[in-house]
């Protein structure tokens, strides 16, 4: 999106950073390597952990399935989601990414964004 915000304008002061991850970003399901990238983002937002947002080359898309789930952030925009599926096993909904963000956070547009809670781990080694 290149349009501005509207959770901005309403709250110019909001804690939203985002910065070049400087190390290598890994995501785990099920003992399988999701996704491995030193090109990730991180963001971190308010009072909430931090967040990687790797670029979807670095992702292993065929274990990803789009889903039809959907939600709005007025700070980020529209939300996408996938599932990722490996060995028999589906974690719903696990990833999600902004593919048209508002033009503050412009830098995450297509990155995926994996919950922590429904992977076996996200691993940041830093240089």
């Amino acid at each position: 999106m290149t349009e501005k915000s509207p959770g901005f304008e309403r709250q110019p002061d909001y804690p939203l950073g985002i910065q070049v991850a400087d190390g290598s970003v890994r995501v785990i399901y099920r003992g399988e390597k999701v996704a491995d990238s030193v090109s990730a983002i991180c963001m971190t937002e308010s009072t909430y952990d931090p967040v990687f947002y790797i670029p979807k080359g670095d992702v292993r898309m065929e274990l990803l399935s789009a889903t039809e789930h959907k939600t709005h952030c007025p700070f980020k925009g529209d939300a996408s989601y996938w599932s990722i599926t490996f060995n028999a096993a589906t974690a719903a909904n696990a990833a999600w990414s902004y593919e048209t963000p508002f033009y503050e956070v412009a830098e995450i547009a297509g990155a995926l964004a994996f919950y922590a809670s429904a992977v076996d781990s996200i691993e940041f080694d830093p240089n």
